[in-house]
């Protein structure tokens, strides 16, 4: 079986690991909206401090996708991501992961963020570009498009430094058919017919090889936007 939209988490935590590797040793980084703190161990280079609200069960309104178990017990800060209570410029890093689309203001986060980094301190985004419900109901927007880091971050003192997107059109489109028989059962749809499941291989065939010689599908569509910016040294906002 081809792998084709596979690939979304293992590619989004490979540049997650490149990236704080990017964060000079000794430097003091927050986790801001850490959940389970799954990247944690990739900061052992780092002061780690792990921040989320804390009010996922993993069960949530039982809507769309969910974790149905869900710890948080090892959190260092619990509190509204807007309204985290550190010092200015408290942090040498931000990290934010598959976080802005379950808080109601992502800008004013964004802000916030600013607030805490020193300057020439570093922050680190990912989230999706479009995605399924999930975590509902802390769940307020399909995905940000490059656009809204392009617009956003240098209002808030930000200077982007990398920018990678995950995924194209017809990775995202596989990942999606993957689902096709989980969705069946979870909304009592049907069941595929004998001649409809290699039909299905067959096009995720023809999708594995189209996303190898993929030329930009990536700008309609793609799993998610991986954001590396500096907060400016001097802020003219």
């Amino acid at each position: 079986m081809v792998s084709v939209g596979t690939n979304n988490e293992r590619a989004r935590a490979a540049w997650i690991e490149k990236t704080l590797k990017r964060i000079p040793p000794g430097a003091r980084i927050l986790d801001a909206g850490a959940g389970e703190r799954q990247f944690k161990n990739l900061c052992s280079h780092l002061r780690y401090v792990a921040q989320d609200f804390a009010q996922y069960d993993g069960e949530g309104d039982g809507v769309g996708l969910q974790t149905r178990a869900w710890d948080q017990r090892q959190l260092d800060i619990v509190s509204d991501i807007a309204s985290i209570p550190e010092p200015d410029s408290s942090f040498d890093a931000v990290m934010c992961t598959e976080v802005l689309e379950h808080i109601p203001h992502p800008i004013a986060a964004l802000q916030e963020f600013s607030r805490l980094l020193v300057p020439g301190g570093h922050l680190l985004l990912t989230a999706p570009f479009c995605s399924l419900t999930h975590f509902a109901p802390h769940y307020y927007y399909t995905g940000f498009s490059h656009y809204f880091y392009e617009h956003y971050l240098p209002l808030y003192g930000f200077e982007i430094v990398d920018f990678e997107t995950n995924g194209n059109f017809y990775e995202y489109v596989a990942q999606e058919l993957r689902r096709v028989l989980w969705t069946a059962e979870k909304y009592r749809s049907g069941r595929l017919r004998l001649w409809e499941k290699p039909a299905l291989r067959l096009l995720l065939r023809a999708l594995d090889r189209l996303s190898r010689h993929d030329q930009g599908s990536a700008e309609l569509l793609n799993f998610g936007c991986h954001v590396f910016a500096k907060k400016r040294l001097t802020q003219a906002f």
